[in-house]
């Protein structure tokens, strides 16, 4: 098969400005923040202990809802699981009202309701709303736990599992925080098959009776209402919620580092590492240091004009987007710096990680850079103001931080006090530079010698070796040596013989492939033609419009885009002539077998091929990857598509599942149709 570039859409933003000259020796004065009105919520608590806040607003005739629980955060251990499994059988119907008719009734009412473990929410129009309040209290309080719903959702549970086992980016993020607070934490704690397979419906019944309860739950109003009316309803339909005594709780103790290490995870399949920097904190909203680390966070790396980013991406193009957050929570939280980069530059990434650490520890942030992380943190936080559901929020936490009923009137006042003092101040007691966590999931085969030589400020920097089940482990083999006579020649042919035999691919003379993946919900067709005269097209389209085509004639080629003809760049042209053919292995002479690596768990000869990399089963021959690496905008990309699925058309085997990915999003196309030797002519390369 040949390898395409399978990119929609480039969007290039240019901006002007024009510059009065301003004496920028003396830093403006910041005007006086912005008027706050969160509008006062009106409280009461029922007998039960379920304590309701509401906010009227009748701007528009629409209320949102918000039951939470805020229980203290308790470990599941080998029932790991079970409170998300909870809440997904939660809001499917209750004991009086089936599933299906509940859920018809919600769509009727053109209403949004959500249940999960730890409560629920809703909005509607106001004159629906007591009905849906109605109907989120009976699927609350009265659910019905079923045992073909819970293996419905049990199944579903280890699906979703199986189908995150290959994704980097969603692991990198578990073992981190397994590896920062612990396993046996509940912020570290995470499910396995395991821990899946071990629940029962009893496991989910008795999480419901456990800590599904009023005592610690708060139910917050916000929107077109009445507060006599609200009240009047929920004590009508939660009255009867009864009390129960929650479990003995006891969290282990979370301790950072001694000395800045490595934690690395292999992940054969990564085409780039997943780095996080991180330590654990101890931090509230209501702390005195809560408004300078926002600040701090905000300049470190809060977006896209932030240092990090700055540093990584537009100055050294090792990343799409660096970011760094600052946890606050009443138990722990954690500071994470991360970005996903190339294999190539892994060390080097972390490196500027800690650069930018340093920096904002050791040196003054500039008042240029204070007031424009504070400008622009202000119009984030007025814009959220719009939304109701900033309001609840809002209301929630002055009640669970235990926070001034003042907090967020005064939240600009306070963010435009921080100093550049401050800001160092925090930065050296949270952002612990030389007590990192540096926590690398990537492809040890290709990021790992290097990473073993990292050193900072003159002192090395240890690595240490886990699985994925962040458990620690030996340093594992990550390369296999290639027997002596193995050649690049043997595995193609190989290949060929795997595929059908020389003497089916040679009456090949074209293929025609169509293909389809969905993309947000949408179905996006892909239709790719190719020649063994070395011409190829490749077409992709949404909702039956062309959206765009790559053409090569076998000496030129273009994309037409947007109603564009763009020509190919030398870079496109030396790779069309790779690989404009059904079989480029055929006509390929310059290829160069780097190594055995595996792919999803099977063995491949390693191919490389100018800037392309090609895997082949060791074991059937069969092509399994192909990853290319190429520069486009100033920025590397690593681009791997994925074969699996092969079926014999015509006596030639051809992949019927294409995976590709591209940045953060996957394409997993399925081919519907592949035709040999017809549907293809001279003009389809014009």
């Amino acid at each position: 098969m040949k390898n395409k570039i399978l990119a929609l859409a480039v969007l290039f933003l240019t901006t002007t400005g024009i510059h009065a000259q301003i004496d920028r020796s003396t830093p403006p004065e910041a005007g006086p923040a912005p008027e706050i009105n969160l509008g006062k919520p009106e409280t009461f608590t029922l007998k039960n202990g379920l304590k309701v806040l509401v906010v009227e607003n009748h701007k528009l005739p629409r209320v949102s809802m918000t039951l939470t629980m805020d229980n203290p955060p308790h470990a599941e251990g080998d029932k790991a699981g079970v409170p998300a499994l909870m809440g997904s059988i939660l809001g499917e119907g209750t004991k009086d009202i089936p599933k299906e008719k509940f859920n018809e009734e919600i769509d009727y009412l053109g209403a949004n309701v959500n249940f999960f473990s730890s409560g629920a929410s809703a909005n509607s129009l106001s004159k629906y709303f007591p009905r849906i309040l109605e109907l989120v209290a009976q699927g609350s309080l009265n659910p019905n736990f079923t045992e073909e719903q819970f293996e419905i959702e049990k199944e579903r549970a280890l699906e979703n599992l199986k189908a995150s086992e290959k994704d980097v980016a969603s692991n990198a993020q578990r073992i981190a925080a397994a590896l920062s607070y612990g396993k046996d934490h509940p912020y570290g704690e995470f499910s396995t098959e395991e821990t899946i397979k071990n629940l029962t419906l009893e496991d989910v019944k008795k999480y419901y009776q456990d800590f599904y309860v009023p005592q610690n739950a708060y139910l917050v109003v916000v929107g077109d209402v009445k507060t006599k009316e609200v009240k009047k309803l929920v004590e009508k339909n939660f009255k009867n919620w009864k009390k129960s005594e929650l479990p003995a709780l006891n969290l282990p103790k979370v301790d950072n580092v001694a000395e800045t290490q490595v934690n690395f995870v292999d992940f054969p399949n990564a085409v780039q590492s997943e780095v996080q920097v991180t330590n654990t904190i101890q931090l509230k909203k209501g702390d005195p240091d809560y408004f300078p680390l926002l600040m701090a966070n905000k300049i470190l790396g809060g977006g896209g004009e932030a240092r990090l980013f700055l540093n990584l991406r537009e100055d050294k193009g090792y990343t799409y987007g660096a970011y760094s957050s600052t946890g606050d929570d009443k138990y722990v939280s954690r500071f994470v710096a991360s970005a996903s980069v190339r294999n190539a530059v892994t060390d080097s990434a972390v490196v500027a990680f800690l650069d930018e650490l340093h920096r904002i520890r050791n040196e003054k942030v500039s008042q240029e850079e204070l007031e424009n992380a504070k400008a622009k943190y202000t119009g984030d936080f007025v814009l959220a103001l719009e939304r109701p559901s900033t309001i609840a929020q809002y209301a929630l936490n002055i009640e669970t931080d235990k926070l001034p009923k003042d907090f967020y009137q005064t939240y600009l006042k306070k963010i435009n006090a921080v100093t550049a003092e401050d800001i160092q101040r925090v930065a050296k007691k949270y952002y612990l530079a030389d007590n990192a966590r540096i926590v690398v999931v990537g492809k040890g085969s290709e990021v790992i010698e290097n990473l073993e030589k990292l050193s900072y400020n003159g002192k090395s920097i240890p690595v240490k070796y886990f699985d994925k089940n962040a458990n620690p482990i030996e340093k594992p083999e990550f390369k296999k040596e290639v027997s002596p006579d193995v050649t690049v020649e043997k595995v193609y042919n190989s290949y060929i013989e795997a595929i059908g035999g020389k003497e089916a691919v040679d009456k090949v003379n074209s293929v025609y492939l169509t293909a389809h993946a969905s993309v947000q919900g949408q179905k996006m067709d892909l239709e790719t033609k190719t020649t063994t005269a070395g011409k190829s097209s490749t077409s992709i389209g949404m909702g039956g419009t062309v959206m765009q085509q790559q053409i090569f004639n076998g000496e030129e080629g273009f994309v037409v885009a947007r109603g564009q003809k763009i020509p190919f760049t030398e870079e496109q042209l030396t790779a069309a002539k790779a690989e404009s053919h059904p079989f480029p292995e055929l006509k390929e002479k310059n290829g160069t077998i780097t190594g055995i690596e595996p792919v999803n768990g099977e063995d491949a000869y390693v191919i490389k091929v100018d800037e392309t990399k090609h895997y082949y089963s060791m074991e059937t021959g069969l092509k399994l990857q192909t990853i290319k690496t190429l520069n486009q905008g100033g920025q590397t990309m690593t681009i791997p598509i994925v074969y699996s699925d092969y079926r014999e058309v015509d006596g030639v085997k051809f992949p019927f599942s294409i995976a590709q990915t591209m940045g953060a999003m996957t394409l997993d196309f399925e081919v519907t149709d592949v035709k040999i030797n017809e549907g293809v002519t001279d003009a389809d390369f014009e």
